[in-house]
């Protein structure tokens, strides 16, 4: 089957009928028309058209390997530095049509399944692991143009560095039983971001020391016993000038319980494997591949922030100012840092044990470095920028009203009333709304506990050499 379309892609979810929890209530009928999915489902299957425009259809997509169809570029393994490019190019058109704010846009789960199943060699001859399971469910997929979701964690009970469950009691999901069919899972999940509207749910254990919690599976959504709990939406309104942002790309997050679910065994990769749920991740791609593309995805959001920033530098003629100059100037030197180490982790890619080429992995931990750190400081640019006119935003309606003062009072220097209001509403979105901050938290924590992750690049980051040159520097002899 060929890459799909945006109409495929919704039918497909509709279809499932996923059991999806909104405030007490489930969703019936189709979920691409409810008003908490209906508009970041239609910008996701916007994605879906594109790969069929005669001039993205070769950025977008490659010829399977197997099939002989057109199939999307962010399935494609990497042999070459030009495989490389080419999903960095595929992965920033594709955030081009959300400006960056969908950070779970299917390229990035392809992604993820990618590395996984270019490691599966070393699941071979382990115990209770399964890598032709993987590898076959890699194809599937990419052969079906499927989306997934993921949970990689556990619901925080206790953060505590060593915790044990009771056994009595169960929170996390964890396997109760085995049968003839496959795996029984009860317990729940986090965080499935676009939980509900996606073809498949990836499972993986992480890190941990319970046997019963090590496994990893992929899912259909709509699998009997499973539920997706969302939480409070943070749409404003349908209107696209009131909400520019959450309107079309509120991603939903939603917790996952699983009640006594039934895993085939042909969709189980691993379990009851306790090294594999804590090593695989690491060992595989994993980080240096879906960093290669969230950084893609993160420079595109960038340039459009600092769009936004100069928007209102423009709009109400602030230009003039010394510390305008300094705040637009930070944002253009994150853009520019992050652009240069995308580049440089294509430039220094090294092949792995398994045969593919991988992203420079220290280079791309110093990006998710920076990045969580320096967005909260475009929230606040763009908050001491606007100033009083982010809060000096009517609605829609009230210009749809408007007897002429609103669109004569708030007029600016270079825009009238409501074209004024309109940016001004794009950068209260942005900061300043439900949406705005869910985005501010969303970024800080998009690769999991930024102090984890400093650890990471502390270990990973080759230092010898330079500690070399200082001793060899202190022995020399004049």
């Amino acid at each position: 089957m060929p890459i799909s379309t945006g109409k495929q892609y919704l039918e497909r979810i509709d279809t499932l009928q996923s059991c999806i929890m909104m405030d007490g209530v489930r969703i019936e009928g189709k979920v691409s028309e409810h008003p908490v999915f209906q508009g970041v489902m239609r910008s996701q299957a916007k994605l879906f058209d594109q790969q069929h425009k005669e001039n993205f259809i070769d950025i977008l997509t490659y010829v399977s390997p197997t099939s002989q169809e057109r199939v999307g570029m962010s399935f494609r393994q990497v042999l070459t530095v030009e495989d490389l490019v080419k999903r960095r190019q595929a992965a920033r058109e594709w955030a081009l049509c959300t400006h960056g704010f969908m950070g779970r846009s299917p390229d990035y789960m392809n992604t993820t399944l990618m590395a996984l199943a270019s490691a599966s060699y070393y699941l071979k001859g382990k115990p209770n692991c399964f890598p032709e399971h993987l590898q076959r469910f890699y194809e599937w997929a990419r052969e079906q143009d499927l989306t997934m979701t993921h949970t990689f964690i556990e619901p925080q009970v206790n953060r505590k560095q060593f915790y044990a469950e009771d056994d009595e009691v169960t929170i996390a999901a964890k396997i109760v039983g085995k049968t003839s069919q496959g795996l029984v899972i009860k317990g729940a999940r986090l965080l499935a971001t676009q939980g509900g509207m996606t073809d498949e749910l990836l499972v993986l254990s992480t890190n941990g020391f319970d046997r019963e919690k090590s496994f990893g599976f992929s899912i259909p959504s709509n699998t009997a016993g499973l539920t997706f709990y969302c939480r409070e939406s943070f749409i404003g309104g349908a209107s696209t000038f009131d909400y520019p942002l959450s309107s079309r790309f509120e991603e939903m997050d939603a917790i996952v319980v699983f009640d006594d679910v039934i895993v085939p065994w042909e969709r189980v990769f691993y379990y009851e494997n306790v090294d594999v749920a804590n090593r695989f991740m690491n060992i595989s791609g994993f980080q240096a591949y879906t960093l290669h593309q969230v950084l893609s995805r993160q420079i595109v959001k960038t340039e459009f922030i600092l769009g936004v920033a100069q928007s209102i530098v423009d709009t109400i003629h602030i230009g003039d100012y010394q510390h305008v100059h300094q705040k637009i100037a930070d944002i253009i030197v994150a853009l520019e840092t992050m652009k240069a180490l995308l580049l440089k982790s294509e430039l220094e890619a090294t092949r792995d044990t398994f045969g593919y080429l991988r992203p420079h992995h220290p280079t791309l931990l110093v990006a998710i470095q920076v990045f969580p750190k320096v967005y909260p400081l475009f929230t606040d640019i763009i908050q001491l920028l606007g100033a009083s006119g982010l809060m000096s935003i009517p609605s829609e309606k009230a210009f749809v009203a408007d007897n002429g003062d609103l669109v004569h009072y708030l007029q600016s220097f270079q825009d009238e009333g409501k074209e004024r209001v309109q940016k001004f509403r794009l950068a209260w979105d942005l900061v300043m709304s439900s949406f705005g901050t869910r985005q501010t938290l969303y970024e800080r924590f998009f690769f999991g506990d930024p102090v984890r992750l400093t650890t990471s690049l502390y270990h990973s980051y080759e230092r010898n050499g330079f500690v070399r040159r200082v001793a060899d520097f202190l022995a020399e002899k004049d």
